[in-house]
């Protein structure tokens, strides 16, 4: 039994939650109800991006430059999360056989929309949670033997890399890396160094669309292309791609595509997909096991069968495909590099040292800068807990910097102006 003091704690609890729940609604019901109609994109392209601004739940007063990291789900993506909680949890199916665990369906109503958008088809496709766990299907599910080579960048995410890592201290693959330059110059140097560390072991090209490290783009469909051309699996880590630039997993010719829709494209957390090209699926071996693992006509739909899921997510990650295709993917990925080049350009003009290549084409919304003797995570916590502003960085002086396409130019010059402040307050040139 409550004693009144744990009651009245209890009470207070309850009561903050409901605080809580009602601000997250009434922001919601605050921020517009529909898109602004691109009309205005074409009248004025900063009035359109800046009322865009308002439908994410982001304080106005803050500045986030992590989109590399997490992405924020914006108010349609949350409305529709929220509508399919209401709608499922309800237990009210009309087949009695239909339970909101969702651990064995084919949810065609999910795939369909994302296979559009990435340009694969319904069943090349496999919804999971992240990129990390579909690198891990990945690497855990390409036969492979003892001494067999994978080949992979420096500047793979540990999502990317430390499946392979696993697969190497228990069973003895191979891991060999090429050293990307910092920074890539061009496509032709990322080219040469694959090939010249191609061996006769060599299994499986796996490496980053885009880095985490440094942004790069690489040149993913001529990779693949090599790959191909050598008879070796091509495997790309697209975590950053969707949501940021257009891109077609047919036309970039890869045999395996894992992605995380959190980040760009501002779908649910937990809210991943596997694409793997119809010639290599049966080339894949599951890495979670039930009920249709060995069904060859499930098709990819097999490696999305690990229990029961967060369905609603997936709600969200439809609102976010939908939300992406009204703004239109042309319009983003141009707003992103406009945004990315001028970040890049003032930095450079502070004297920062460029990671990001020089060539535009290699590069999209994140320019990472290298600014020492600045210790990056002091620099980090004075932003944000001095003047709101979010980064991310590597130690000991490198900055990564992303610019989602809500962001206003505005919001750049208040970071630039900051970063100027904290250097002549530690007196550093």
């Amino acid at each position: 039994m409550l004693d009144r003091r744990q009651f009245m704690a209890v009470g207070t609890g309850v009561t903050g939650a409901i605080g809580l729940r009602n601000l997250l609604f009434a922001q919601l019901e605050n921020a517009p109800a529909t898109l602004p109609d691109v009309s205005l994109y074409d009248k004025n392209q900063d009035t359109y991006w800046a009322e865009l601004r308002k439908q994410f739940l982001i304080p106005a007063d803050e500045i986030y430059l992590n989109n590399g990291t997490v992405g924020s789900s914006p108010a349609p993506v949350l409305r529709a999360i929220f509508d399919a909680y209401n709608t499922t949890e309800k237990l009210n199916q009309q087949d009695p056989e239909d339970y909101p665990i969702w651990g064995y369906a084919a949810w065609n109503e999910f795939r369909d929309p994302l296979a559009a958008f990435v340009g694969g088809t319904r069943d090349e496709i496999a919804l999971l949670r992240n990129a990390t766990e579909a690198n891990s299907y990945i690497a855990n599910g390409v036969d492979m033997k003892a001494g067999d080579e994978v080949l992979m960048t420096d500047q793979e995410h540990p999502g990317g890399e430390q499946p392979w890592q696993l697969r190497a201290k228990r069973y003895g693959i191979v891991i060999k890396k090429v050293i990307l330059p910092k920074p890539v110059q061009k496509a032709a140097q990322v080219l040469n160094l694959f090939n010249d560390a191609i061996s006769p072991r060599t299994r499986v090209i796996f490496f980053s669309h885009i880095t985490t490290a440094t942004g790069v783009v690489l040149p993913a469909k001529e990779l693949c292309a090599l790959a191909r051309s050598k008879g070796i699996l091509s495997a790309v880590d697209g975590a950053h791609v969707p949501g940021m630039m257009r891109f077609n997993v047919h036309d970039i010719g890869c045999d395996l595509y894992s992605s995380s829709p959190h980040k760009w494209l501002q779908a649910p957390k937990g809210s991943g997909f596997l694409f793997v090209r119809d010639e290599v699926i049966d080339r894949l071996w599951n890495t979670i096991a039930t009920e249709g693992w060995d069904e060859p006509k499930l098709r990819a739909e097999r490696f999305q069968r690990i229990g029961s899921s967060n369905v609603p997510s997936l709600w969200g990650l439809r609102a976010a495909i939908q939300m992406a295709n009204q703004i239109g993917m042309d319009r983003i990925e141009k707003r992103h590099r406009q945004l990315g080049d001028y970040i890049l350009g003032e930095m450079q003009k502070r004297g920062a040292e460029s990671w990001t290549s020089p060539d535009a084409a290699l590069r999209c919304a994140i320019a990472t800068v290298n600014v020492p003797p600045i210790n990056r995570m002091d620099l980090e916590n004075w932003l944000w807990k001095t003047h709101k502003i979010r980064i991310r960085g590597g130690d000991p002086s490198k900055l990564r910097l992303s610019t989602p396409y809500y962001l206003q130019k505005k919001d750049i010059d208040r970071f630039l102006e900051k970063f100027d402040e904290y250097r002549r307050e530690k007196k550093i040139a």
